[in-house]
């Protein structure tokens, strides 16, 4: 339960005022839209397809709504009370110290644990390229690389995300612009396929669909950090306002947009399809016949991961500057530079190259428990949003209702849908055993996680 009374170092207190505000409009437009345009769309979004057949369309197409929902809630929370705690001095704000260190910790351990992920990704790919190398060399040459980066002004990591937005959104609109005129016949060399490839809609049934939209959720992850960034820009309100207007409705085109033009041209069972070494891009215009189109979109699938690195360092040196900022974490996180937090960035990349070493030494049993532990953390973060958003949404129409800026649509009844959604994502986790461990292991780490966060809640109400 909420204290209506605020600690001393509570977000209502202690805005983050101290960092800089180097980020500009352009920045955070093209963060919001090419944060969430990943390798989980370029690469893992195959699984999807193989396991769902054509009807993956209709599992993006539901969990966009979800997202955008998701998107439109944190949207209106954050342009109400810019920080870069984002999410997670919402939740402080509206149920009480406890959730916001809850939600906090448990994405900060995400991001860390995704920036190891990401860098033996983009190894992977420049190992194929120049084979002989050692992964590890190419992970650490990435991660000093983009630790500088966010070490330095706020405005380096919003221009290294602006060129790795612009290439990414760039590629993929070439490829639906590429993919319509295949499915239509204008393009040279290529027949209308027609419907040949979509009779078969449910190959595998409900259970082959529940797999795709398991799986389509977790690839829109990534929107968090426009967020996260708009405290940091020249206009914070009117900044994360613009950009969640702008971004809900052109991710969702291009998600499943291309997700239908991919199950229209090429058969769904393809083998390539569900490789992980080409995935269901590549694997397209490898099918349409476009000469070094394929390896064209491995440097857009490098890029991606490169840019996730970027932004997943910046993201959990935030939030963990936040936490630390509303006295719930090591003070020396909260050290600032510049109007950096330099040791936050530098211990979130150390720990994220902690994992990629951990892959190596201990890849059957501590790295795929932490794998299995962040599972479902988007999940858990997502419905803090919701519950945040219903209880502070009444809190602001009664004490400063010119601060909503962005409205949640149909409130509260969306609100509520979104929840509704969730819990049967859950429910449908369960389902599954290869994502029941995720479940149970995330679901232990955030009960661990809210019982610390209560007691250090209790310690603080008593000293």
């Amino acid at each position: 339960m909420p204290s209506s009374t605020p600690t001393k170092t509570s977000p209502q207190q202690r805005p983050d005022g101290s960092l800089s505000h180097g980020l500009k409009q352009r920045h955070l437009s093209m963060i919001a839209l090419g944060g969430v345009i990943g390798a989980g769309l370029f690469v893992g979004s195959g699984a999807g397809i193989a396991a769902a057949g054509p009807s993956i369309v209709v599992a993006y197409a539901l969990s966009g709504l979800l997202v955008m929902l998701v998107m439109r809630m944190l949207g209106e929370m954050s342009a109400a009370y810019p920080s870069s705690g984002s999410f997670s001095a919402h939740a402080e704000r509206a149920i009480g110290p406890w959730a916001g260190f809850t939600a906090g910790w448990s994405f900060w351990v995400l991001l860390c644990t995704a920036v190891g992920l990401e860098g033996i990704g983009a190894a992977k790919i420049v190992q194929g390229w120049l084979p002989g190398t050692p992964q590890w060399m190419w992970v650490a040459l990435f991660m000093l690389v983009f630790c500088g980066t966010n070490l330095a002004a706020v405005k380096n990591f919003g221009e290294f995300e602006f060129w790795f937005a612009t290439l990414k959104v760039g590629a993929i609109s070439l490829f639906l612009i590429l993919g319509v005129l295949a499915i239509a016949g204008v393009l040279p060399g290529t027949d209308a396929p027609g419907t040949s490839n979509l009779t078969d809609f449910l190959p595998n049934g409900g259970n082959g669909l529940v797999i795709g939209l398991l799986a389509s959720v977790f690839a829109y992850g990534g929107l968090e950090t426009v967020t996260i960034a708009a405290a940091e820009s020249q206009d914070p309100v009117r900044g994360v306002a613009r950009a969640v207007r702008t971004a809900m409705f052109r991710i969702a085109v291009f998600y499943i947009g291309s997700m239908a033009v991919v199950v229209t041209l090429v058969p769904w069972d393809s083998k390539d399809i569900a490789n992980q070494d080409k995935g269901p891009y590549v694997a397209t215009l490898d099918h349409l016949g476009i000469p070094g189109a394929g390896e064209l979109m491995h440097v857009i699938i490098l890029v991606a991961l490169l840019s996730a690195m970027n932004a997943n360092i910046y993201g959990a040196s935030r939030i963990g500057y936040s936490l630390v900022e509303r006295g719930q974490g090591p003070r020396v996180l909260a050290r600032l530079s510049g109007g950096v937090p330099r040791i936050a960035v530098m211990v979130s990349c150390v720990l994220g190259f902690v994992c990629v070493l951990l892959s190596y030494w201990r890849p059957d049993d501590i790295f795929k428990w932490l794998l299995n532990m962040i599972g479902a953390v988007i999940l858990v973060v997502w419905i803090f949003i919701a519950v945040s958003q219903l209880m502070l949404r009444r809190r602001i129409e009664r004490e400063a209702p010119e601060k909503l800026v962005v409205r949640m649509w149909a409130f509260p009844w969306l609100t509520w849908v979104a929840l509704a959604g969730m819990v049967a994502i859950f429910a449908l986790m369960a389902r599954e055993p290869d994502t029941r461990v995720q479940l149970y292991s995330t679901g232990a780490m955030t009960l661990c996680l809210a019982a610390a966060g209560y007691g250090w809640q209790r310690l603080r109400a008593r000293s």
